[in-house]
């Protein structure tokens, strides 16, 4: 199974980066852990073919991490002419404000003739969802974005991997990530605090109690990108767009 990482950015593409979308592929077949605005660019440089990704896993409704999914739809319907059935998994409200984005942005799509099967599921709290041969549970956090902002926990092939989404420190985000093979977790910044978000100073306070095999820190603003080479960590990366991760 491999991971790689599309987009590692902030909400506003500090250091030129790809905002969050994490590709996850494994011996039945591949899904995205979030899908912003620039999700299209980072697969076609990854060389990763949007119609072989069954499911989008969304941690939270703020459009980069989410936004992305309204290009899809159009590049699905006109560009990959996609056929195979797409899952959108998310919080509560997902599908409604996936129109309202679409027909925002291109008015119409919600009519357009589509030769695929759109399907949207929701999560709820702390209760496994199987997606195929994923599962995957959700974990509310603090990140007010309209509809429950969630942690993800998904066990693929004997693996665990958690996702932090975006989120200020809650006990519910160890939960989350307990004992897994592979955390991800945002890291806006190094030691300033930022309201519904995570530093680094924070984080490394709370790792141990976490005890995940590797952490990965992504989602970094310009504060943790200046101040990165001060990260020294047992088992702790930063990530990067393009970086793979084997699991």
């Amino acid at each position: 199974m491999q991971l790689t990482v599309i987009g590692s950015s902030d909400a506003f593409g500090s250091g030129g980066r790809l905002q969050s979308c994490y590709h996850v592929a494994h011996t039945g077949g591949s899904f995205l852990i979030d899908c912003g605005a620039t999700t299209l660019i980072g697969l076609e440089r990854e060389k990763i073919d949007p119609n072989s990704i069954s499911t989008i896993f969304i941690t939270h409704l703020h459009g980069d991490h989410f936004s992305g999914l309204v290009w899809w739809l159009i590049h699905a319907i006109h560009v990959a002419k996609r056929t195979s059935p797409l899952v959108v998994t998310g919080p509560i409200g997902i599908e409604e404000r996936f129109w309202l984005a679409a027909e925002a942005l291109f008015p119409g799509s919600s009519k357009t003739p589509r030769g695929f099967e759109l399907i949207f599921r929701t999560y709820q709290e702390r209760v496994w969802l199987e997606e195929g041969p994923v599962a995957v549970k959700a974990f509310e956090v603090s990140h007010p974005s309209g509809a429950p902002p969630y942690a993800l926990r998904f066990e693929v092939e004997g693996k665990v991997i958690a996702f932090s989404g975006d989120t200020e420190w809650v006990e519910s985000l160890a939960d989350a990530a307990r004992d897994a093979d592979l955390f991800i977790t945002e890291c806006y910044g190094f030691e300033k605090p930022a309201r519904y978000h995570l530093n680094w100073r924070t984080l490394a306070a709370e790792l141990p109690k976490i005890n995940a095999g590797s952490v990965v820190l992504t989602h970094m603003g310009l504060d943790m990108l200046i101040n990165q080479h001060l990260v020294s960590y047992p088992g702790v990366k930063l990530a990067v767009d393009g970086m793979k991760l084997s699991l």
